[in-house]
């Protein structure tokens, strides 16, 4: 015994002299060696605890091979537009760079060669905040979204591309391939298809089985993911939240069906929280464990659950492990699938591969500003010209409505570096005048003649307003109460009221700033109320009043009211922020209560409080005014990207809101030159103004050069040539359930719908005309090469989208009335330019 002691001890000793390998010289840091080599010497230096804590959406560093931490999931749908941070429990960064248009606006280009730029861009500037701070920004990027638009009512409509699969591929294969880059060995960034399969409705997302008959599956789903990955275009998908014929798509089988549409390795992930709703909502599976291990083997290689704690997600495929519902191969496939791309970002390479010297300076650059002005502009879709547009330059211009001087951001896109707005650009050529058009009010309450006052500040990077009662005001913590609302004053932040002084000419008090409100009208008696005073929009979180926000934000939208008449001339003000319909979120009821020192709260129905509404500016009065007194008036109206549905709240109608539609007819009986700009994420039922408006333009939310984009097209340096990538029903068309995903059975789409829509997909105008002359029809293998001549026939150069379809005459089982089998943006000169 004392021998063989004494010879491990001399052992332990000699080993000790001799040099650790340093871990710069291991084989899988060596760019020249095969990928797949590479791949085999890390995986086989990792212990199995630290591969099953790669399966965690964040992954340790392993300090001892030199490796930091990685991190999937950079939000980057339109433009970088946010992270979460490990360092701070998860907590949302959000990005403040380019910013292009939401994705059907993208779409709405027709133009793959342009949208593959717009990829470069995003992909370039992940690039750069990932130099920046990599454990923020990851380079595993969260887009695009390729689900189906099949029901305009989605509530993330916004995100996705097209109604149809051939458009929707050719437009995310652009998209992925700019992120990709073109080194065939390298990635800029590893783009990730979202939502894998059938995810078009919000409303108990996670328990609606969504059933595909094999055609809508094969024809019409499938292909749409397809197209991106087996261009190379995309380096996984996100399984989505829903049941798809009957199993959760968290467990579809991924490896007999979408690792076969490509030939490299894929790195698939699940979507927030999803593996938990496997035991929660789904029930599927009795516990974690189970559930795990049949996410790994459905070919998932990363679970993005529980925020940044990995402890549930490690202690679940342990357990799988040792209950022998899967292997360490298991594990091992998982990890080579995630290696594949870490390898292929260039994180084990010299400096970081080819763009590992991409800084923060690409973010926001003046090229990217051009790109997204261009790609706005190309965007745009003439709905309807009776020859007012283009404008003749130096006209004076009324640009009137809720969107016509600001811009908002939505929640998959980023924070604005700067903002220019309709009227910012029309102002650039026009001598023009901005009204919103909406009524600027004041509340006062029945019982005690007060109002509604936003009082005191905090701060000015938190702006909150203070709770006080009567009308002593001051700065204190964040609130709303009610105050006489008669007196002005400042304070250091100028926000605050002190009692006494104001009054009219005529001796009568004056309602002060700080309690009117300027009330929006978003449709289904939906409003927002900004102050007068702050600017700032008036929300509640189980917490006091607060009017903090720059606009309506947040993943419950807390910034929602409803207006509801009490049958004497007073309302009730009810809240309506938090309207998830998921079966697991209860709220109270939520209307405004005066408590006794008159600060508000919510409570009852039956205890709510009576106010009286009083205008202070007539809203529709001032845009009439407005109009009357301009050569021409431009309405810019449309959706709130926090409100008129998004993630988690799907529309239940696609109207232009009441309050809106009343301003346009009103502006339209004062000023026959009115066009109308309907910015918006989804089909919008606009058949009043199809009637009776001159000119109607649609755009997306579209990024901090919508106003110079709008203005381009506006007079005419940029001749529309957007096309619609929807059908827009009209409002007498009746829909089928949103959960109803048989396109083929309901007629949906512009593929099956027999119906007349008042734009039909593929539509929108030009400022010239086209003609079409000898299409030829020529077998090309087992399909049919077909060319025609196209010919600017007006005046000026312009852009044409020509689109192809086809119908199938005969067939036993019912085909689409149209399919679209090829596109093509092409640019024209007139054809007399060239006699």
């Amino acid at each position: 015994m004392f021998r063989r002691l004494l010879f491990a001890l001399v052992l332990v000793l000699a080993m000790g002299t001799v040099p650790a390998q340093a871990a710069d010289d291991f084989p899988f840091r060596d760019p020249g060696l095969p990928l797949s080599q590479r791949i085999d010497d890390l995986l086989g230096r990792l212990t199995l605890a630290e591969k099953i804590s790669w399966l965690h959406q964040y992954q340790p560093a392993v300090p001892r091979l030199g490796i930091g931490s990685f991190k999937t999931g950079t939000e980057a749908l339109h433009g970088v537009a946010w992270s979460t941070d490990v360092e701070a429990g998860g907590a949302v960064r959000t990005a403040a760079g380019t910013v292009f248009p939401q994705a059907v606006g993208l779409a709405s280009t027709w133009d793959p060669a342009l949208i593959k730029r717009v990829g470069a861009a995003v992909g370039t500037e992940a690039r750069g905040y990932h130099a920046e701070n990599p454990r923020v920004w990851g380079l595993q990027l969260w887009a695009p979204v390729v689900n189906l638009l099949r029901d305009p009512r989605w509530g993330r409509n916004e995100e996705g591309y097209s109604e149809d699969p051939l458009l929707t591929g050719a437009i995310s294969t652009a998209y992925g391939s700019g992120i990709t880059g073109d080194d065939p060995d390298h990635l800029r960034a590893a783009p990730v298809l979202k939502h894998f399969l059938a995810n078009n409705n919000e409303v108990n997302r996670t328990t609606t089985n969504s059933s595909l008959p094999a055609r809508v599956l094969k024809e019409y789903e499938e292909p749409a993911f397809r197209t991106a990955i087996a261009a190379g275009a995309a380096t996984g998908v996100m399984t989505s939240y829903n049941v798809v014929n009957g199993r959760p798509a968290t467990v579809t089988d991924l490896n007999s069906g979408v690792r076969t549409w490509s030939t490299r390795d894929l790195f698939n992930v699940t979507d927030a929280h999803a593996p938990n709703n496997l035991v929660d909502s789904q029930r599927y599976y009795p516990d974690l464990a189970q559930a795990d291990a049949a996410t790994l083997k459905a070919g998932v290689d990363s679970f993005t659950t529980d925020d940044t704690n990995s402890a549930r997600t490690i202690t679940a495929v342990t357990d799988a492990l040792a209950a022998g519902l899967i292997t360490e191969t298991d594990v091992n496939t998982a990890i080579r699938h995630i290696l594949s791309i870490r390898f292929r970002l260039g994180e084990f390479d010299p400096g970081g591969g080819p763009y590992g010297n991409i800084t923060k300076a690409v973010v926001d650059s003046p090229a990217h500003r051009a790109l997204n002005r261009e790609t706005a502009g190309k965007a745009t879709v003439l709905l309807k010209n009776s020859g007012l547009l283009p404008l003749t330059p130096n006209r004076k211009v009324a640009v009137i409505g809720p969107l016509g001087d600001t811009l908002y951001t939505d929640w998959y896109g980023g924070s604005l570096p700067y903002r220019v707005t309709a009227l910012d650009g029309i102002k650039e050529r026009a001598t023009a005048t901005g009204t919103e058009g909406v009524d600027r009010v004041a509340f006062k309450h029945v019982a005690s003649g007060r109002y509604i006052t936003a009082t005191g500040t905090t701060d000015a990077d938190t702006v909150g307003t203070a709770l006080a009662s009567g009308v002593a005001m001051g700065t204190s913590d964040a609130g709303t109460a009610l105050a006489s609302g008669i007196a002005t004053g400042t304070s250091d932040a100028g926000m605050a009221l002190a009692s006494g002084g104001g009054a009219t000419d005529a001796g009568t008090p004056e309602i002060a700033a700080a309690a009117q409100w300027d009330l929006t009208d978003w449709g289904e008696g939906v409003v927002t109320l900004r102050n007068a005073g702050n600017g700032r929009y008036l929300g509640w979180n189980f917490a006091p009043f607060i009017t903090r926000d720059d606009q309506p934000n947040g993943w419950f939208v807390q910034q929602q009211f409803k207006l509801e008449p009490a049958g004497d001339g007073s309302f009730l003000i009810r809240y309506v922020g938090y309207e998830v319909t998921q079966p697991w979120f209860w709220l109270p009821e939520t209307y405004v209560q005066v408590d006794p020192d008159g600060k508000l709260s919510v409570g009852a129905k039956a205890t709510a409080a009576r106010f009286t509404k009083e205008v202070v500016t007539d809203g529709i009065a001032t845009a009439v005014a407005a109009a009357k007194a301009a050569d021409v008036a431009v309405v810019v109206v449309g959706s709130m990207p926090f409100i008129n549905g998004r993630e988690d709240h799907d529309r239940t109608s696609t109207k232009l809101a009441e309050g809106q539609e009343a301003l346009v007819k009103a502006v339209r009986a004062a000023n026959p030159k009115t066009v109308v700009v309907l910015q918006n994420s989804y089909p919008a039922t606009i058949d009043w103004l199809q009637d009776h408006v001159p000119a109607i333009l649609w755009t997306t939310h579209a990024g901090a050069e919508t106003g110079h984009a709008l203005a381009d097209v506006l007079y005419g340096d940029v001749n529309p040539a957007g096309r619609l990538t929807q059908t827009w029903h009209r409002a007498t068309a009746t829909l089928p359930p949103i959960t109803d995903y048989d396109i083929i059975k309901t007629g949906s789409t512009y593929l099956y719908y027999s119906g007349s829509p008042l734009y039909p997909f593929g539509h929108g105008l030009s400022y010239t005309t086209f003609g079409y002359q000898g299409l030829t029809v020529t077998p090309q293998g087992a399909g049919y090469e077909i060319s025609v001549k196209v010919t600017n026939t007006g005046n000026r150069a312009g852009d044409e989208v020509v689109q192809l379809y086809t119908h199938q005459r005969q067939s036993r089982a019912k085909q689409p009335i149209k399919q679209l089998r090829g596109f093509q943006r092409v640019t024209l000169a007139p054809f007399s330019a060239g006699l």
